[in-house]
């Protein structure tokens, strides 16, 4: 899943950082220190990714977030010293697409931005239907069915399922369960996963005691099977 990434902060060091570990993972990076020149690049070429720090010369992170976002569907990822509550719903309402806070983890940092390049190469993609066994997901209409019987599920467990489906006989940990269910929000733990797929089995399950379609794999993770057995 290479990417042109452009990497808008000020801090070189920080901004070097960020740029090896993207390199690292096949993606090709521009760095501008400003959100000026930031505004510039993203209307010259558009990146499939823009990495923006909130404090910046010229033009800070949120006053580029809201050109950016009048102008373009591309990901904005920002990156902030400022962690309130109001900090954060502020960058998402001008449409940053998710939030890390400084001091970061670059580990964390990659995982947000395949992240978020899933969810953008996704939703630029024709939605087909994903069929397990007889369990049907249909992203485009956002129907799940057992054996043609519908089952009504919540955002997050479509969500879910939809990873698990697109993906037979994967095994997913619950962190990267996570990723694509809960984004940006840190508060969330990983038994927060355990608790969704217990209310899925309920859901498309003959027995949910005994699963046959979400399988559990003891010390990794989930997978979804097609019922077989």
């Amino acid at each position: 899943m290479c990417a042109y990434v452009l990497v808008a902060e000020d801090d070189v060091k920080q901004a070097e950082l960020v740029r090896r570990y993207l390199e690292r993972e096949g993606h090709s990076v521009l760095v501008v220190h400003d959100g000026r020149a930031a505004i510039d690049e993203a209307r010259g070429r558009e990146p499939d990714l823009v990495v923006l720090d909130v404090m910046m010369p010229k033009a800070d992170g949120l006053d580029v977030c809201r050109v950016i976002r009048a102008e373009s569907d591309v990901p904005v990822l920002m990156l902030t010293a400022r962690a309130t509550e109001d900090d954060l719903l502020l960058g998402l309402d001008l449409g940053a697409d998710d939030y890390v806070t400084k001091p970061y983890s670059p580990r964390e940092l990659m995982a947000r931005v395949r992240t978020l390049l899933r969810r953008a190469r996704r939703s630029g993609d024709p939605e087909e239907a994903l069929k397990v066994g007889d369990l049907l997901v249909d992203p485009a209409r956002h129907l799940v069915s057992v054996a043609g019987s519908s089952v009504d599920c919540t955002p997050a467990e479509f969500r879910i399922l939809e990873t698990l489906a697109a993906q037979p006989e994967r095994v997913f940990t619950r962190a990267q369960l996570l990723e694509e269910v809960h984004g940006f929000d840190r508060f969330i733990t990983r038994r927060t996963v355990d608790v969704h797929m217990l209310n899925l089995r309920k859901k498309i399950e003959s027995d949910p005691r005994r699963p046959t379609r979400i399988l559990t794999v003891y010390g990794v993770g989930y997978k979804l099977t097609d019922g077989s057995g």
